[in-house]
């Protein structure tokens, strides 16, 4: 009996503890790495995607760039074929432009028009399987640095069925991921492991450092939304990235249930060049100040080396 009682309040203490959600978000759609540019490279990533966020019963969404269809200037059936699996999975797709085109550096006009190309070829994908396209994620994140072109892009994207996909938890998974591709492309598979340990512990900083931010900005833990890619190391790493999340006390939902937070209602007047995280945005719009934002994690030196750049 004393056995089964605990048992029962173990069980309850779980339970309860589990009221943290999150929504795990892939750019970059079908494939995205400087190395993965063959159908036979790059099948395996979503197989691998897919397969672990199925077994995981995670309802994520895939941003796609459907420039990433064509090989040689024509559209290449096998790519096309990659998002087809990802739908196949009962996983769902978004825009994220056509040629992941700049903000920032064009014209409303110009950049619509790339979205809406974008769209021309993921719209009949996402209906072959019941679906449609009703997500928009900003390619380097960036809303448009003047309050002009936010408005405008906004107002675009509301008037064409959109809703913007915001992200919370931003992190250099791209910079890991080419430190990675090094790796592979060295057949050097120690190096692979120990990129793959420092990116998952990594990422548990991330996770706890934005948590805490939405502590300190809202006095309460958010409904998260985690920016990833679909690369080669999210596809070898996405189970530990899963387990790991679970061990926090989260729970996986769908984009439509996070947006349901009252924190994304948040006003966000930050027109500024760069790409971060709405956590900050909504931070900088409430006059926040550096010491808010001290101890974010930031990207090993080693990693910054394998991956050729200099700075996050």
């Amino acid at each position: 009996m004393y056995k089964l009682i605990t048992t029962l309040l173990i069980t309850l203490s779980l339970a309860f503890a589990q009221t943290k959600e999150i929504c795990l978000t892939f750019d970059d759609l079908p494939v995205v790495g400087l190395r993965q540019t063959d159908i036979s490279l790059q099948r395996p990533i979503i197989d691998k995607l897919t397969g672990t966020l199925n077994r995981y019963a995670i309802p994520a969404i895939g941003f796609v760039n459907a420039c990433r269809f064509y090989s040689n200037g024509q559209i290449d059936s096998q790519k096309i074929d990659l998002v087809n699996r990802w739908l196949d999975a009962g996983l769902e797709i978004g825009n994220h432009a056509y040629s992941h085109i700049d903000y920032n550096k064009v014209s409303c006009r110009e950049f619509t028009a790339d979205l809406l190309k974008g769209e021309s070829l993921i719209k009949e994908l996402a209906a072959e399987h019941g679906k449609s396209i009703r997500y928009f994620r900003h390619p380097f994140l960036h809303r448009g640095n003047t309050k002009e072109k936010v408005d405008s892009l906004a107002t675009f994207l509301a008037e064409h069925g959109y809703r913007e996909a915001p992200v919370t938890i931003d992190n250099t998974d791209y910079l890991f991921n080419a430190a990675y591709d090094s790796a592979i492309a060295k057949k050097d598979s120690v190096l692979m492991k120990t990129i793959g340990a420092e990116y998952v512990a990594y990422q548990e900083k991330k996770l706890a450092y934005f948590e805490n931010q939405s502590l300190k900005l809202f006095d309460y833990n958010m409904r998260q939304i985690f920016l990833l890619h679909a690369n080669a190391i999210n596809a070898d790493y996405v189970d530990e990235l899963a387990e790991m999340i679970l061990r926090h006390n989260y729970r996986f939902v769908t984009i439509d249930r996070v947006l349901e937070d009252k924190a994304y209602l948040t006003p966000d007047t930050f027109y500024k060049t760069f790409g971060i995280s709405w956590l900050d945005r909504w931070a900088l719009t409430a006059g926040k100040k550096g010491e808010f934002f001290r101890d974010e994690p930031r990207t090993p030196e080693f990693i910054l080396n394998l991956a050729g750049v200099d700075s996050e």
